[in-house]
Order: structure tokens, then sequence, then C-alpha cells
């Protein structure tokens, strides 16, 4: 369609609600998904000392429950003894250390995020937290704002060095006591978790979320392809590309872990996290045990930092383009561009500063769980399948990819857009309802009433583009209801695809009683907006 996010849905004008429902969960993906980067700027920053900070207390962030000893693998009879390390000399029950705090936690929490009470106590903003926040927009924005030319040639870096990176972690992470451990529970499945449906409903979002479905984005860098590029070779490329770099990653991840429960004496369940925690506090604790902790912990905060630009990038311009589609070709020039550009950062900038708050961390996890990930991406999702597979047309869809690349894909294709797809989206969307429990902070602070409010309006924003742009439309159009659903479900085409359109195609698009002779009139019918 060489369109956007929201031009793309030009094929079943009726359903161009999902285009704006997709800008709008890219919108705010673009917004939450930037802290990321911030948090692992700042410990970037922070690696670059002779002592991590987060490996000692007596800072003045830590609090007097602060302890360097976790050992608790080696409680056997109420006491640890005397324990004995590079740095401390102590004897500590086990009893005493069930209060007390790992530097770690108290970095991320006393420091980093500054955590408040509760959503309804923001506190004040955190200066050094906005500085890291301006610095990374400012360094998306020169990244992305002369389009994907520029974008482009960043990404060249971006994408391939975090590779790099992690195969030098492996090679360390590999000679490290307890390694071995750490990947076998990696490989080793635990087929009981099958028969919890939180297992299947977070690998379905993390699925969807991993590959970019229902964002725009990939529409919208697809969108600069030539038409016959062999987007059907593509996307196979980009499944097996992400889903090996993720199972490459676990061991990375894992042998880290292993060598962490191996030094602490616990198994290894008990120091795995999930989101945030594993990368800003079981990651970090598990560099402060090695020799050399600065150079490793640098290393893996600017392989986050490079992953987080790369993912930003692909957000940033998908949004972009979807809107600069919504303009006029006349006004749609490289500095109508760079003001966009400016103008999209710049609101997720002040929508970001909520989150670089005392309550920030909250505030992070509202948009996580409810804008742009979970419920709303399967939604977006089962409508995608079912306007392109039973409005549209699978039969249809199939023929315009044969006539792209060459030759028609499998018919499993065809199955998947129409049945497959469609069902395991409502499958993971009823188990995500059903399951459905209120949003908590590490377990036990419980999101007030009115901060679900605000969550579930979140989502809503985006899922009810869908049906009150069909209803609009509805209403608006004249003719009988068949008629109506007929003349707007018809593609719209723009100049450009005349040529590649059969002559079957254009004579179903043109008024029964005209005959149009001039490319002119042909182009000025196919343009004609519903």
């Amino acid at each position: 369609m060489k369109q956007g996010g929201i031009g793309a849905w030009n094929i079943a004008p009726l359903f161009k609600g999902l285009g704006f429902a997709s800008m709008v969960i890219v919108f705010f993906c673009n917004t939450y998904y930037i802290m990321i980067l911030v948090w692992g700027l700042y410990y970037l920053v922070h690696s670059f000392t002779n002592t991590l900070p987060w490996a000692t207390c007596g800072h003045p962030w830590n609090s007097k429950e602060c302890t360097e000893v976790f050992l608790l693998g080696q409680c056997t009879n109420g006491t640890l003894g005397n324990m004995t390390s590079s740095r401390i000399l102590t004897n500590i029950s086990c009893d005493d250390l069930v209060n007390k705090r790992s530097p770690v936690i108290e970095f991320w929490e006393n420091k980093v995020l500054q955590i408040s009470g509760g959503l309804d106590e923001p506190g004040q903003l955190n200066w050094q937290m906005i500085l890291c926040l301006l610095a990374t927009w400012v360094i998306v924005y020169f990244c992305i704002w002369k389009g994907v030319k520029s974008t482009g040639k960043v990404v060249y870096f971006t994408a391939l060095f975090p590779y790099v990176v992690l195969i030098v972690l492996l090679a360390h992470g590999a000679t490290l006591p307890g390694a071995l451990d750490g990947i076998v529970y990696y490989l080793k499945p635990n087929w009981s978790k099958l028969a919890e449906a939180q297992v299947w409903i977070d690998a379905g979002t993390q699925i969807f979320f991993s590959y970019a479905i229902g964002l725009g984005a990939l529409t919208a860098l697809g969108s600069y392809n030539r038409f016959h590029n062999n987007c059907y070779r593509d996307a196979y490329i980009l499944a097996a590309i992400n889903s090996t770099t993720s199972f490459f990653a676990g061991f990375v991840v894992f042998s880290v872990l292993g060598f962490m429960a191996s030094e602490q004496g616990v198994h290894i369940s008990k120091v795995a996290e999930s989101g945030p925690g594993l990368a800003f506090i079981a990651y970090p604790k598990a560099v402060t045990l090695m020799p050399f902790a600065p150079i490793w912990a640098a290393l893996f905060f600017f392989m986050l930092l490079i992953l987080g630009l790369d993912s930003q990038f692909v957000g940033v311009e998908g949004f972009i383009t979807g809107i600069m589609d919504l303009f006029p070709q006349p006004i749609n020039g490289f500095v109508r561009r760079e003001v966009t550009a400016a103008l999209c950062c710049l609101v997720c900038f002040i929508i970001d500063l909520s989150m670089v708050t005392e309550g920030g961390m909250y505030v992070f996890q509202l948009f996580d769980y409810y804008s742009a990930s979970g419920i709303t991406l399967l939604w977006q999702a089962f409508w995608e399948c079912v306007v392109i597979a039973w409005v549209y047309g699978a039969d249809r869809f199939m023929d315009d990819i044969a006539r792209m690349i060459g030759y028609r894909p499998l018919p499993y294709m065809k199955w998947c857009w129409s049945v497959i797809t469609p069902l395991v989206c409502v499958g993971i969307f009823l188990f995500h309802v059903v399951n459905y429990k209120p949003l908590t902070y590490n377990q036990t602070y419980v999101y007030p009433w009115w901060g679900e409010m605000i969550g579930w309006g979140l989502a809503l924003a985006s899922m009810l583009c869908i049906p009150l742009t069909v209803l609009c439309k509805i209403l608006r159009a004249k003719g009988s209801l068949k008629e109506r659903w007929h003349h707007l479900t018809i593609p719209v085409w723009g100049h450009h695809h005349l040529e590649y359109l059969t002559p079957e195609a254009e004579t179903k698009l043109l008024p029964p009683d005209t005959l149009v002779t001039s490319n002119k009139e042909k182009a000025t019918l196919f343009e004609t907006m519903i």
C-alpha cells in the first residue's frame, strides 16, 4: 500500500479504526518503553567506578537494614556463624536476615526510583532521571528525524553490536561456577506449568509484543520497500532471527543466574526475576559477584541501552509514518517530518515526567500492564486477522502477495489468517479476562480502584477505536445496510497501484455505467477516499 499503519487499512475502509488503534498502542508503548533506556543509561553511568554503588552498603540511600550477606542456603541451625569475604567478617543469625535488605534492591528502589508509598504519592521529580530522560529522547530524535535513511544507518550498529556483547557475556558466564546448573534449569521443561493459564497468557503476549504485531510499526517500515520485495521470505527470516536470538539470550541470562544461585547457596528459582527485576536487580546483583565487576556491568547496560534504542527507533518511526500519512502530500516534506518528529518526542517527554517522580514506577506499571501489552494486542491481532481473511478475503490477499513476489504462499498461511490465529487470540484473551487479577507492585502494593480505572482507560483508548470507527462510518454512509457494507469494504487504491492491479480488479471498482478512459480519471477514481 506504500502507507503507514493507518493508510494501509484502506484495503477495508470500514475498519480503518484498526490503524488508529495501532497508532494509540504504539504511542503509549513509545511513551513508557523509553524508561527502560533511561534506567539503563543511569546504571551505565554509575558503572564507571572502581566499586559498583549497588554492591555495598553505607551510602546515603541505604537503610539500617542493608546487608551484603545473603547466604540463606547455608542457614541450617539458625545461624550463619562467622562469614568471611573480601569485604566483611560478620556473625549474623538467619532470623536477622529475614528483615535485611540487599544493597542492590536499595539502590534500585531508594536511589534510582526513590519510590514512594503508592500511586497517590507522586512526590518530587528526580532531576538525575530527568537528565537521562532528556538525553535518551534527544538521541532517539536525531536518529529518526530524517526518516528510514538515517535510521537504517544507525540500525546497522544497534542491531548487530548486541550480538557481539551477548557472545562475550556467554563466553564469560559459561566459565563461572554454577553456570551449568543454570543452563540445565533453563532447558529442562516443567510440564506442569502448561496447566496454568497465566503461562499461556504471558507466552502469547510476549510473542505478540516481541514481533511488534498490531503496533503498525512493521507496516510503516515495510511501506518503504519496493513493490516486488519478497515480504513473505522476510517474514520467515524475521520470526527465525527473533526466536533464535531470544533462545540464545536465555543461555546468557541463566548461566549468570546459575552462578548467582551457586554463590548465594539457594535454588535458581529463588534468584530468577522477570521484567525490570531481571535487568535492574538480578543481573546487577550477579555482576557484583564477578571479578572485574564494573567492566561487565558497563558492557551489559550498554548492550541494554543499544537494544532499547533499536526497539524505540521502530516504534517512533512507525508512529511518525502513520501520522504523516494523514496529511496531504504537498506538506509531507522533510521539514514537516522533522517538526512532526520533534512534537512527538516532546509530547512523550512531557508524559514521561510523571514516571521520573517518586511515584513514577506505579505510573510505569499502569502503562505496561494495560496500554500496550496483553489484552490490547490480542484484541488488535484478532480483528486484523478477521478483516484480512474474512472482509478483504484471504484468497485475494494471497493473490496480492503472489503479484508482488511471483508465487503464492503456502496454503497453511491462509488457514492461519482465517482460523488458527483468531482462535488462539480469542482463547488467550478469554484466559486473560477470566484470570484477571488487580494490578500490584512487588506483590505487596495493591493499586487503588481509581488507578485501575486509569489503566482500563488506557486499554480502552485503543480497543474502542475499532468499534467506534465502524459505527461512525456506517451511520455516515447512505443506502441500505447491505449497500453501506458493500460500499465501505471496497478497497481504496492509490495511483501507484494502477500498474499492478489486474483488469478485473479495476473493473470491479469502476461505476457500472461509466467508461473511464484516461489515466488521470482512473487515478482520481481510485484515490477517492470513502
